[in-house]
């Protein structure tokens, strides 16, 4: 069996394991990365970009170097070898988590109870929930959807299909390490220099292919791509502009403008600025886009590899 078909078999497997079971309560693998990263943390620390580059790069190179060997391992079997990419696959995405987040905190704001979304908010993002109406909140789920639907899922996958099992697992390893020591805080300004832009290069693909999609599949692929031509490059950040700014054109809203994260205020542009404000039930809309545009990656990283495949020979 061809890589192209143990990617796409697998990678299929993953994603329905992923719709099924969703994440695991106990002993995610990306749990038991984070800790291992916050030990060489623990190591290395200085206020230093030299120290920080070399935390990512063991960080993110063990994961690969694991990957690698784990794919190593059991290429002589097409069913081992799927089954491998199944279970990355499952481990690495995390579509079903992002889902069942957004839809309680709607939920609780469909029901008045503006109280329980701002105590569910902190699963979804690291918005300040108290500095938020239930407005405020609904805007913040969808563009906590959109933005992870690349970071979580697509991205995940695109990187599957240049890679295998290593893309996979390495992509989610700078994922993590950026949401660890990536912002900007006083303790990892320098120290997370290096992680947060690897994320940026390493989320560069993921993010374009997620901004086509959901305007290919949205209910208004013109208002998404004059969205985001208008408006992704206004945003901070390079990968969640173009993202936030198709779905937002996707689905008639708003978003961006004014935020709080941990007691910092950051006034970023509006996108589709002709759109109108973000409603609850635009929530349940954004999740349905976000799992359209996931399989859509997953169909379109199948397709590419296969025509790879094909060239190569």
């Amino acid at each position: 069996m061809g890589a192209d078909r143990v990617f796409a078999y697998g990678a299929a497997a993953g994603l329905l394991g992923d719709l099924l079971l969703g994440d695991p309560r106990r002993g995610h693998p990306v749990a038991a990365f984070g800790r291992a990263a916050a030990a060489v943390e623990r190591v290395l620390w200085q206020d230093d970009r030299g120290r920080g580059a070399v935390h990512t790069a063991v960080c993110v190179g063990g994961a690969v170097a694991l990957g690698g060997l784990a794919a190593r391992a059991v290429r002589r079997s097409p069913t081992a070898s799927v089954t491998l990419t199944g279970v990355a696959t499952w481990a690495v995405v995390g579509g079903t988590s992002l889902a069942r987040e957004a839809r309680a905190v709607g939920r609780a704001l469909e029901s008045g109870d503006v109280e329980a979304a701002r105590e569910r908010l902190p699963h979804l993002c690291g918005r300040d929930p108290q500095a938020l109406d239930a407005d405020g909140i609904a805007r913040a789920v969808v563009e906590s959807v959109a933005e992870n639907t690349s970071d979580a899922v697509v991205g995940a996958l695109v990187w599957g299909a240049v890679a295998g099992v290593p893309g996979l697992v390495g992509f989610r390893a700078v994922n993590t390490l950026d949401a660890m020591v990536g912002h900007k805080s006083p303790r990892y300004r320098r120290y997370g220099w290096a992680s947060a832009r690897l994320d940026d290069v390493a989320g560069w693909p993921g993010a374009r292919l997620t901004a086509v999609l959901a305007a290919l599949s949205g209910p208004d692929p013109r208002g998404a791509v004059r969205a985001w031509r208008a408006d992704a490059a206004r945003h901070p950040s390079p990968n969640a502009g173009p993202v936030e700014a198709s779905f937002a054109g996707a689905l008639g809203v708003r978003l961006g403008g004014t935020l709080s994260y941990g007691g910092r205020v950051e006034h970023r542009p509006v996108l589709n600025s002709g759109g109108r404000p973000v409603a609850v039930a635009d929530i349940e809309r954004a999740v349905r886009l976000s799992r359209r545009v996931g399989w859509l990656a997953l169909a379109a990283g199948a397709a590419a590899r296969r025509v790879l495949k094909g060239r190569a020979t």
